[in-house]
């Protein structure tokens, strides 16, 4: 399972930006698919997964109202669209997948395969 994360860039506080997620293979929907972050000397942090289908989404209390992710199986991505974006916000953000349906576990050992990150930085 391989996974590109794209989309990072710098924006001002209160813009938008997408990210995007792709996956290379054929068992894409297998997967149930997370993005994380990692602020400068923070842990890791969950921000929203998506099951299999699609049908399914979760966003951390955080982002909750301002990021959205979504996946188009047909092309093999998962997105993150993240509005109302604020300083606090920057950080990595990496995209993570599991075989397992459980996305209750949002925890990072859940997640098996991960892409390499993708910088957003949000200025004030």
């Amino acid at each position: 399972v391989q996974l590109q994360a794209s989309g990072g860039g710098l924006v001002q506080a209160g813009g938008s930006l997408r990210l995007s997620c792709a996956h290379s293979g054929r068992t894409f929907t297998s997967y149930t698919i997370a993005w994380f972050r990692q602020a400068p000397g923070k842990e890791r942090e969950f921000v929203g997964s998506i099951s299999k289908s699609g049908g399914t989404t979760l966003h951390a209390e955080s982002v909750k109202g301002r990021f959205t992710i979504s996946r188009d199986n047909a092309k093999n991505t998962v997105y993150l669209q993240m509005n109302s974006l604020k300083p606090e916000d920057t950080a990595v953000y990496y995209c993570a997948a599991k075989v397992s349906a459980a996305m209750a576990d949002t925890t990072t050992r859940s997640y098996t395969y991960w892409g390499q990150g993708t910088l957003v930085t949000v200025s004030s």
